[in-house]
This record gives C-alpha cells, structure tokens and sequence, in this order.
C-alpha cells in the first residue's frame, strides 16, 4: 500500500509488443520502483506511438486495455456536469510530489490536443533545492513518469481547476526519509491559501516509523502537523491507498510484509482514502460489467490497497460500518479505476528513452482523477469542502434506499489479496478493498457539495 512503482521506463527500450506479465517478470523492473508505490507505468503502445490505440486494439495487441478521458467521463457520469458548467473553475488542486519533471507543460499540452481538452498552465512551487534532472536516474524518472499521469489525470476530471505542482527536494521513500519536507511544504501551501484540494499519492508503510514495533506512534503523530492544518482551513486531503493489497514494503523497498499492514498518509483520518477498482467498458464507455475491485494477481502488478490501520483508532466517521473495522480505521474509504489490466492513457517525454503514449495504473493516478470530481463539487457548492469522510459514509449508508446519491456499491466478490496475505472480499456495503464503492459523479458531486 506505499505508493508508487515503475516499469515502464526500461521497457521503452524493447521494441516487441510490451504486455504487463512480460514486464513484471523482470526483475530490474521490481528494483526500479522500491522507493515508491502507486501508478505503474504497464504498457507502452505497440506499433505506432504518435496516437494512443483505441480499446478494442490495445486488447487484441497489447493484451491489456487502455481507457481515455472520454471513456472515464462516460463510465463516471461526468458530461452533464460539464454541460451544465462545472467543470472545476475557481478550484485548485495541489499535488505532492518529490522532484518533478522538466517536460510537464509540454506533456499536458499534447495530452489535451490528443483528447480534444483545453490546456491549462501548471504552476510548480519548488521547496528546498531541486537536484538537476537526470535522465539515468531512476528514482527522478519513477517521479517523473508517475507526477505526468497524475497531473493529466487531475486536469482531465475537473478541466477549468487551477493545477499547482508542489515539488520537494528528496525522495520519500519506505525509510519514512523526505516526510517532515513534504509536511512543511504542505502546510506553507495551506497557510499562504494555495489549493482546495491537496493529493498525496505516496505512502510509507506504518511498520517502517520509527518505534512502530514498540507501540509508540509519536513518529507518526509528530508528522500531522499539515493535515491539522488543512482541517483548520478546511482543505480536503486525499490520498491513495496504494495497490500492494493488504501489505506493503518493509523499509528494504523492496521486500513485501507477510501479514497485513496498512501505509500512512492514506491511514490517516484526516486523509479520504482512494482504492482502486477495475472498470469493464466498451471503446465509447459502457459498461459491460459492474466495476470490481482492482486485483491484477500480480505483487508487481498489484491490487487495492486496503486493511486496518495500527497507529490510528477508528474514527467517528466508520461507526456506521464498526462491524467490519472494530476499533481501526479502515481504508480505503471510496474507489475508483486503478488496474493495470485497465489503466489510463498518458503523455510524457522527459525520459528520451521512454517518450510517447504509456498506460498507467494504480491508486496514484486515481487519486488525482477523484481530486478533479472534489473539485467540482467545490465549484458547485462555492466553498472549500474540508474533509469529505462523514459525508461519504453518510452518503453511503443513504445509498441502501436511495440511488440519487451517486454512491456505487462494488460488490462482485473479488478479494484484493497479494503474495498469500489474506485479503477482503468485496461484498455488499463496506469492506477494506473497495471502500464504500465508487460513484456516478452527476449524482454524486451535488451531494458531496451539499454535504449530505
């Protein structure tokens, strides 16, 4: 459930046809991502790569599917809201992440043109001394690779929202190292009123804080400082639950936990929690199945993140669903598409090796999308949000006898376990794998904006 993983950059250099399996299997791909967890970078486009291949193509050569915004917004129920001008104008969205990428306009312009988006300017907030980019270094191009996706995924749900892009200066990886950065820049952004919606789409597993083993969480606790912040100032944090199942990586990066664990920020109550499912859709995005939680059955791969958290108790919020999480906090608390056998087409070319059309996956790049749909509710409402979580699990135990609140039960029995530790089984109501389901945002996003 740490965030983030790359394959793809090494991959560029094989000119075959690059299947997700083929890419998994070795294990210089498995090395490259130990620093992070979330958005994969699974396929490239076969063939010609100055277009992405539409559904039915990138199935029958590249053995995966590849989903576009047009896609997206038809299986979310997006365009009536578009229509009728909530589009996000008026709303930032922050997203956090360590270095950067020196083709990021660039990249979101082709990005846009390819899809018929209009473009917008990302404004990038540096904290600390940024080193230069290098091409050959891989954990700058994992962040490189993974921060395009989220950006152009962000600008693809909420299309007039303002995009900030705040970059630290060190890597924040399984060794809990770069947090107190991330934690500082955060709260400068708050305290200067820069974004409505913040992302962090990485993670550091619970275990790997100092005095975890001991039971004392201080490690933690002293880190909260921006999201105390961000509650005060009502922004809303979101944050995702990651795609290693119910583990995670020992502070190795490289190693996965045997037992259940859970990862932090995506723990945290303050935080919404965003866990993957996989979307079943047509090239013009209908449905040809009920959504079900993302479980590629792959450690490399990945599934859902999502369990019990160690370090926080449950929260007011998840009374309603105590007969499922005890006294834990749970993730993750609402979800969206995140497979790697179903990902999201991006743009990026700051890794000549690596330049063009690449699907994505992972709860990293659904994060972002579900900051674009708070966004709108935002715009909507014509205020901050704050923390979203009660209202999503009011909206959701609503949703038993109402359909109009745009909640989405996901309950097709898939589990996201990985590498034989157990996982939870998507059943009716919530569970730790898909949350309380996913959304029709057209129903969703004006009750999410009235708050209930």
């Amino acid at each position: 459930m740490h965030s983030r993983k790359r394959f793809g950059f090494i991959a560029a250099a094989i000119p075959s046809v690059l299947m997700a399996g083929a890419l998994a299997a070795d294990p210089a791909f498995a090395a490259a991502g130990t620093s992070h967890d979330g958005g994969a970078a699974v396929t490239q486009q076969p063939g010609d790569a100055t277009i992405p291949l539409p559904n039915h193509e990138c199935q029958a050569v590249a053995h995966t599917i590849c989903y576009t915004p047009a896609q997206l917004s038809k299986a979310y129920n997006l365009d009536p809201l578009y229509k009728a001008g909530i589009t996000g104008k008026g709303q930032t969205i922050v997203i956090m992440t360590a270095f950067g990428s020196p083709t990021l306009q660039h990249d979101l312009d082709v990005y846009s043109k390819q899809f018929g988006l209009k473009t917008t300017k990302v404004d990038v907030i540096s904290f600390r001394r940024q080193p230069v980019f290098d091409p050959d270094n891989n954990s700058q191009i994992n962040w490189a690779i993974g921060i395009t996706g989220e950006v152009e995924l962000a600008h693809t749900a909420a299309p007039d929202a303002r995009i900030v892009l705040a970059e630290t200066g060190v890597d924040v990886a399984q060794t809990v190292t770069g947090w107190r950065q991330v934690m500082d820049a955060e709260k400068y952004l708050i305290d200067h009123n820069i974004g409505d919606v913040i992302v962090n789409g990485f993670n550091t597993t619970e275990n790997n804080f100092p005095g975890f083993d001991k039971g004392d969480f201080s490690s933690i606790e002293d880190l909260r400082y921006a999201f105390k912040d961000a509650e005060k100032h009502h922004v809303t944090l979101i944050g995702a639950s990651g795609q290693r199942g119910t583990t995670s990586l020992e502070p190795d990066g490289s190693t996965p936990y045997p037992f259940q664990v859970n990862s932090w920020p995506s723990s945290d109550p303050l935080v919404t929690s965003v866990g993957g499912t996989s979307l079943h859709l047509t090239d013009t995005g209908e449905r040809t199945a009920p959504d079900s939680v993302f479980n590629d059955n792959d450690i490399h791969l990945g599934a859902s993140g999502g369990g019990l958290s160690h370090v926080f108790a449950r929260p007011s919020y998840q009374d309603g669903v105590k007969n499922v999480v005890g006294n834990h906090r749970s993730t993750p608390d609402i979800s969206m598409n995140a497979a790697g056998r179903g990902g999201f087409w991006t743009y990026g070319s700051a890794v000549p090796v690596f330049s063009g059309w690449r699907e994505l996956n992972g709860t990293e790049q659904g994060a972002p999308y579900f900051a674009g749909i708070v966004a709108l509710a935002g715009q909507m409402a014509h205020h901050r949000l704050g923390n979203i979580n009660e209202t999503v699990y009011k909206l959701a135990a609503a949703s038993r006898h109402d359909a109009r609140t745009g909640i989405i039960d996901v309950n097709d029995g898939t589990n996201n376990n990985v590498v034989n530790v157990p996982g939870f089984t998507a059943v009716d109501g919530y569970e730790p794998a898909a949350g309380v389901g996913t959304f029709n945002a057209a129903l969703f996003v004006p009750r999410l904006a009235q708050g209930h």
